[in-house]
């Protein structure tokens, strides 16, 4: 096993506690945060944010929920390496990588579209988005 250096109080009993989808969701978050700094041109906070999503993926591949799903976690975590070793980081494959992993699981998919619609509905209703007619 790892040893978690951002995730100290993580372990493989307390991740395995979470669903197939929540893990997912904690995974693209750490892309997420990557997406952020690439975009922002902060590369080695870019590769922290990978490191923390390289040390998720071993948690989850090491929990037997994911037989048969590992395959595509671990290619993630191979093209994740890919980034990582990059001088230049490339946000169109990290966010094509993050959209992958979401879909995995219809719970990561169904949670972040609910979440994606109601922040729609709270712009809708503060005014800040209109329909022109």
């Amino acid at each position: 096993m790892y040893s978690l250096i951002y995730h100290k109080t993580l372990s493989v009993e307390k991740w395995s506690t979470f669903s197939k989808g929540k893990q997912l969701l904690m995974i693209a978050n750490e892309l997420n945060r990557a997406q952020n700094c690439i975009n922002n041109h902060l590369t080695q906070e870019t590769n922290l944010a990978y490191e923390r999503a390289f040390k998720l993926i071993a948690l989850t591949v090491e929990y037997l929920k994911w037989k048969g799903k590992c395959k595509e976690l671990l290619r993630c975590n191979e093209m994740m390496g890919e980034l990582y070793i990059s001088d230049k980081k490339d946000a169109h494959q990290n966010q094509m990588m993050m959209d992958t992993l979401i879909k995995l699981s219809v719970e990561s998919y169904n949670l972040l579209n609910q979440k994606q619609h109601y922040s729609l509905i709270m712009l809708i209703a503060a005014n800040k988005i209109t329909f022109n007619q």
